[in-house]
């Protein structure tokens, strides 16, 4: 069943890409009629600057989340012993290469991992973690963990950051340019298309605004509905892993019950952490939470 998913979840990656990829293409034509009159240069500039943005994201994405989240990596056993051989088991369970172990200096309890491939997945805990969960509960965190990388949830989650920060570029780009006067020459190409198309350009051209304006939101809240999905996919995984569902479910209530806030976290990075490092855990999910709510999570996993 789990290799189903993971086969599913591969093909749901293409989908998503490009689908996503898709609607930046539409944002990037709306631009174009709201600043040149002419979808095509909107699709060119989008494409080129979607096409970039991923290629680099994809080829820095580890290095540069780890150290975004002020991540410090781990070279040997002696470090961290207990952390170590949790990774190296549970990778060796789930059939993949030992990850690379990061540890960050922060009291609260949290974890991610990043990585677009099990080649080259990385994990990263908190000292607090590390401090305040039994071994047990840890393998559940890092089962997790080393299931989203396992599943290419990872690869899902940066392509999709990717091309939100994208729509996000292309939207705030246009907003600057419609307030410095750049769209000038196109509002005389329309008022020449108004008195001989009555008005249907202008139309178009205010649909595209709104699109434009309202674009990062959507992208935003699709991101963090991939999100929500992939974490219940991942506690599931675990489960598989550990064959100990007390391990992650008390691991869960733990975290839960932490008041303590990271000290210092990218907004960028919320939706790979273990739960969410920026908001308050809550029961009821809201649109743009990047995680399904804990009580959730636990409920599902005593139900398996």
């Amino acid at each position: 069943m789990l290799f189903e998913q993971i086969a599913a979840n591969k093909r749901k990656t293409v989908f998503i890409v490009i689908g996503f990829f898709i609607f930046v293409l539409m944002v990037g034509a709306a631009i174009g009629i709201i600043v040149w009159n002419n979808y095509l240069n909107g699709l060119i500039l989008a494409a080129v600057i979607g096409a970039f943005y991923i290629l680099i994201m994809v080829m820095t994405s580890s290095s540069v989340v780890m150290a975004m989240n002020r991540a410090k990596r781990i070279t040997s056993k002696e470090q961290a012993p207990v952390l170590w051989d949790t990774v190296e088991s549970m990778a060796m369970v789930a059939s993949i290469p030992m990850p690379k172990v990061y540890i960050m200096n922060d009291l609260s309890l949290n974890a991610f991992a990043a990585g677009i491939s099990p080649e080259k997945g990385a994990v990263a805990v908190t000292q607090g973690l590390l401090d305040n969960l039994e071994r047990y509960e840890l393998e559940g965190v890092i089962a997790h963990e080393v299931s989203h990388i396992r599943n290419y949830d990872i690869r899902l989650s940066t392509i999709s950051i990717a091309l939100v920060a994208v729509i996000a570029i292309l939207s705030d780009l246009a907003m600057r340019m419609i307030f410095w006067g750049s769209v000038t020459g196109s509002r005389n190409n329309r008022k020449n298309d108004n008195n001989s198309g009555g008005g249907a350009q202008l139309i178009i051209y205010i649909v595209a605004l709104v699109f434009v304006v309202l674009a990062p939101i959507i992208a935003t809240a699709i991101q963090f509905a991939l999100s929500r999905n992939r974490e219940y996919l991942a506690d599931a995984s675990a489960i598989e892993l550990t064959r100990n569902p007390d391990g992650l479910i008390q691991a869960l209530q733990k975290v839960s019950g932490d008041t303590k806030k990271m000290k210092e976290v990218s907004a960028s990075s919320e939706s790979i952490y273990f739960s969410s490092p920026l908001k308050s855990k809550k029961d009821k999910p809201g649109i743009f939470d990047s995680h399904p709510p804990i009580s959730s999570r636990i409920e599902r996993l005593e139900n398996m």
